[in-house]
C-alpha cells in the first residue's frame, strides 16, 4: 500500500500502471474518496467488490474523461448529450443502456450504467488519460463515508495498491438521472 499526493509529478502515471495491472487505486471524487478498478477488467471489479466487503448486487459507477469518452461503455445519444452537457462535469451521474462489453459485475447484471464526469481534477484528469473507471465510495460496506485519505486508508487499507491524498472531500449526495440513451442508438 502506497501513499503519494494526487499533486505529484507522476501520480497520473502511477495511477495509470496500477489500474493497468488490475490493481486497485484509491481518490478523491467530488464529493468523498473512491476506491477504483478498471472499468472493463473483470477481475479488477471483483477486487473491488470483495475489498469494500459488498456484494455485487449493486451496480458501480463509472468515470469518464468526457462525454467523447462515452461510447466505451454505454450509449448516448441527442437527449443524454444535452444532459452532459447541463450536469457535467459533477457529481451527476446519467443511467444509460450499457454496451453488451462492460462486465456485468459493474451494472450488477442490469442493462444500463451510472456514467458521469467529475469536476475533481485529479479524477477527471485519470479518467482522460486511463480511460474508464469503475467506482465506489472507498469504505467497506455500512462504513462511514470516507471524506479524506486517512479514512479511505483505515476502511480497505492493504486490499488497496495505491491512495491518492487530494486533500478533504466536501461530502454530499451526488445525483443519478435517468438519461436519454436508454435504448440503442
Amino acid at each position: 500500500m502506497t501513499l503519494v499526493s494526487a499533486s505529484d509529478e507522476d501520480a497520473i502515471a502511477r495511477a495509470t500502471a496500477a489500474l493497468d495491472a488490475g490493481e486497485l487505486v484509491v481518490f478523491r471524487g467530488d464529493l468523498r474518496y473512491l476506491v477504483a478498478a478498471d472499468a472493463l477488467g473483470d477481475d479488477a471489479v471483483e477486487r473491488l467488490f470483495l475489498a469494500k466487503g459488498r456484494g455485487a448486487d449493486r451496480a458501480l459507477t463509472v468515470l469518464l474523461g468526457g462525454y467523447e469518452d462515452l461510447h466505451h461503455v454505454a450509449y448516448g445519444g441527442p437527449e443524454a448529450r444535452a444532459l452532459a452537457e447541463a450536469h457535467w462535469p459533477g457529481p451527476t451521474s446519467l443511467l444509460l443502456r450499457a454496451r453488451p462489453w462492460l462486465p456485468d459485475a459493474v451494472t450488477a447484471a442490469q442493462p444500463h450504467v451510472a456514467v458521469s464526469v467529475p469536476a475533481a481534477p485529479f479524477a477527471r484528469a485519470l479518467a482522460s488519460h486511463f480511460g474508464p473507471i469503475a467506482v465506489a465510495s472507498a469504505r467497506r460496506a455500512g462504513g462511514p463515508e470516507p471524506l479524506d485519505v486517512a479514512a479511505a486508508r483505515d476502511a480497505l487499507g492493504a486490499d488497496v495498491s495505491l491512495f491518492l491524498d487530494g486533500g478533504p472531500a466536501p461530502g454530499g449526495e451526488a445525483k443519478v438521472i435517468r438519461g436519454g440513451g436508454l435504448a440503442t442508438e
